[in-house]
Parts: structure tokens; C-alpha cells; sequence
């Protein structure tokens, strides 16, 4: 099993663009593993993750409802901001300066083949990153992300995920909020869930935070967990 990891930070990067290159990792990966079975080799396959913050933008899964976003395309452009419909799971959501976005392109065949496994882990890393701040979250049952107040009036995430994975293969992955404006949630339902909020690190914290030290403790985490070794 090859837990080299392909670690890149891609700072802030047009959402079209990064989608097209996590596609490109992707199906490299893939084609590997289509070719070690059809000729029975053993070729390693490659691992990346990706860091990036991008410009605003609403994604919408595959399983989303239009519906969800709640202005028209003028007002988006009046906003600076753009709209993509996806192929990753879950409904609507926001991407914009301000949050880690983070994209693992991981072969689980090298780690552990249970995608629940791995959603718990990416949760488990804001988690943990999170208790660095002395905030403390949790899961939400039934829902993916990490929140917090779960089961109270005031239940609010602070991280969403939404994933693909083919062959055991992932890409998409998880938006976390450390400095986002949070203002920009108000043009949807995110995650098509109407009766919770979102929120941020500089939002429970009361100031902002430095998204760069933020990033390094969430790596460390992802490291420890999926035993990674980053290369």
C-alpha cells in the first residue's frame, strides 16, 4: 500500500480550474488501476491532497435542488460571485476567501476501503484542529460536516463535505470556514438544510484567525489520522 501523499497548496484558484485539474488527478489514478487489472500488474497508484481557497462560488451536487440557491444569476454577478453544478454528492454550498477548501484524491486501496471510515476522518481532523482553538464540535447524526450545538435551537456547521469516489477512489472534499463572509450563505440553503445555520472560527472566536497556522494544524491532523506520509 502506497501512503505517500502529493501534498500542493494552490492558494486562491478559479473553482473551473481546480475542479479540472482534481478530474485530471483523478483519472490518472484510475487508470492505473484499470490497467494493473486488465495486464494483472502491481503499479503504485498516486495519492494527492490539495489545499486552495477560491473566489465565491456556489457548487451544487448531483443530488441538489436548484431551488436551494435563492437568487438569480444577475445578483450573483452583481456579488462577484459564479455557479457550478458538480459531481460530487450533497445539495448546495459555498466556497469564497477566507476557508480551506480541501481536496483529498486518495486511492483508499491504500489506506482503508470504507468511505464511511474516511468521511468520519475528514471530520475527525476539523475536529480535532478545532479543540487547538478551544472550540469544541461534533458530528451531527445524519449529517455529514462538523458542528456545533448539535440537537439544540442554535445548531450550526462549520464544515461541510461533499465527496465522489469511483473504484474506491475520492475527490471533492471539505470546505471548512475560518475567516469566511459569511453574509454570502444567505443566497442559499446550504446543504439544503433549512432550520440550521452556518459559522466560522473568526465568528466563534470573535476576531479573525491566521488561515495559514489554521491550515498547518488541520494538515498535521489529516497526516496522523490516514497515516499519510507527505511527499
Amino acid at each position: 500500500m502506497n501512503k505517500k501523499v502529493s501534498f500542493r497548496d494552490l492558494g486562491l484558484i478559479d473553482y473551473k480550474q481546480c475542479w479540472d485539474f482534481q478530474e485530471e488527478l483523478f483519472a490518472e489514478i484510475l487508470a492505473v488501476k484499470s490497467s494493473n487489472r486488465k495486464e494483472n500488474k502491481t503499479v503504485a497508484t498516486k495519492n494527492h491532497l490539495i489545499f486552495c481557497e477560491h473566489p465565491h462560488v456556489y457548487t451544487l451536487g448531483k443530488s441538489g435542488d436548484e431551488k436551494n440557491l435563492l437568487v438569480n444569476e444577475d445578483y450573483l454577478k452583481s456579488r462577484g460571485a459564479t455557479f457550478h453544478k458538480i459531481n460530487r454528492g450533497g445539495d448546495i454550498t459555498y466556497h469564497g476567501p477566507g476557508q480551506i477548501v480541501g481536496y483529498p484524491i486518495l486511492d483508499l486501496d491504500n489506506f482503508f476501503t470504507d468511505i464511511h471510515k474516511y468521511l468520519r476522518f475528514l471530520e475527525e481532523a476539523v475536529i480535532l484542529t478545532l479543540k487547538e482553538y478551544g472550540l469544541e464540535t461534533e458530528r451531527s447524526p445524519g449529517e455529514t460536516g462538523v458542528w456545533f450545538d448539535v440537537g439544540t435551537t442554535r445548531a450550526r456547521k462549520i464544515c461541510a463535505l461533499g465527496v465522489k469516489s469511483s473504484r474506491w477512489v475520492t475527490m471533492h472534499g471539505f470546505a471548512f470556514n475560518v475567516n469566511s463572509d459569511l453574509s454570502y450563505f444567505g443566497n442559499i440553503i446550504p446543504c439544503g438544510i433549512s432550520d440550521k445555520s452556518v459559522t466560522s472560527i473568526q465568528k466563534e472566536l470573535g476576531m479573525e484567525v491566521d488561515v495559514n497556522k489554521v491550515r498547518h494544524k488541520l494538515k498535521a491532523h489529516l497526516v496522523e489520522l490516514f497515516e499519510m506520509e507527505i511527499i
